[in-house]
């Protein structure tokens, strides 16, 4: 395959099952670890400028998770909190608990439905609220162990790096999206399902369940449960359709990014 081509095996939604050892999710990181690695080398040749840094954030690197773990160390890193601490941290953590391996279904996420994503690689190096939600799950992982401490110095620098609040005890599912992701806050007992979509500057908050597939609007506020394959919007936010019969779309709403089609059915306003 030459360097930087894309090859989707199948929809983000439904990694392609292998016949070999590997699991389907394995399988699925190692391929999305393939296409970025090539991008990296293709970027490297286009823009030697990038060349040094592509090699070590990427190139250098012999799985996706110790990619991953090498630039949030990097990104999150303080005077006093050290860029090998949180690698090491972020790598201990990734390895030893396979069910926070999510990048690569995130990744996905990012790559197929949102039209501004244009590799990978970009997604890895650069979309904010792809690396806010990585790092929380490391943050999370620490909040279940009682090391709160440890995670809430974590979701501190997010916050403050990133800026996108996600309390470590909050749950969040694979293949999430945050579109944009700046000012997004999810409080402590939320949980979010697979395949949100999280706009920018939306707050959920209080005991909250956003279901799988749903879509949570630009700036909204939500106090109460969203259903799976509905949209929220709104301040505070209300179901397209109604609380008593919301909109169920055949088609995931979280897999869209259209943030304006619904207004003619939540509003009346125009400008």
């Amino acid at each position: 395959m030459p360097a930087g081509e894309l090859r989707y095996p199948c929809p983000v939604s439904c990694p392609q099952v292998s016949q070999a050892t590997e699991t389907p999710m394995e399988e699925d990181e190692a391929w999305v670890w393939a296409q970025i690695k090539a991008e990296a080398r293709r970027d490297a040749e286009l823009e030697p400028a990038l060349a040094s840094y592509l090699y070590s954030t990427i190139l250098s690197h012999s799985s996706l998770e110790r990619s991953l773990s090498f630039h949030l160390g990097n990104k999150l890193c303080s005077s006093t909190l050290l860029s090998t601490l949180l690698y090491d941290l972020f790598l201990n953590t990734f390895s030893s608990d396979p069910s926070l391996r999510a990048a690569a279904v995130d990744l996905r996420a990012a790559r197929v439905r949102d039209p501004a994503c244009v590799s990978f690689s970009h997604c890895l190096l650069n979309y904010k609220g792809f690396l806010a939600c990585q790092a929380h799950r490391v943050a999370h992982k620490l909040w279940t162990q009682s090391r709160r401490p440890l995670a809430l110095a974590l979701h501190s620098r997010i916050s403050d790096v990133f800026a996108v609040d996600i309390h470590p005890a909050a749950k969040i599912g694979k293949g999430i999206l945050f579109d944009h992701a700046t000012g997004v806050v999810i409080g402590e007992t939320a949980v979010i399902g697979d395949g949100v979509l999280i706009g920018a500057g939306a707050t959920i908050l209080g005991n909250v369940k956003i279901g799988e597939g749903a879509k949570i609007g630009a700036g909204s506020v939500v106090l109460i449960d969203v259903p799976p394959r509905t949209t929220a919007v709104g301040n505070p936010a209300r179901l397209v359709g109604g609380k008593e019969k919301p909109s169920r779309h055949e088609e995931c709403p979280g897999e869209s990014m259209d943030h304006t089609s619904f207004i003619s059915e939540w509003s009346d306003y125009i400008i």
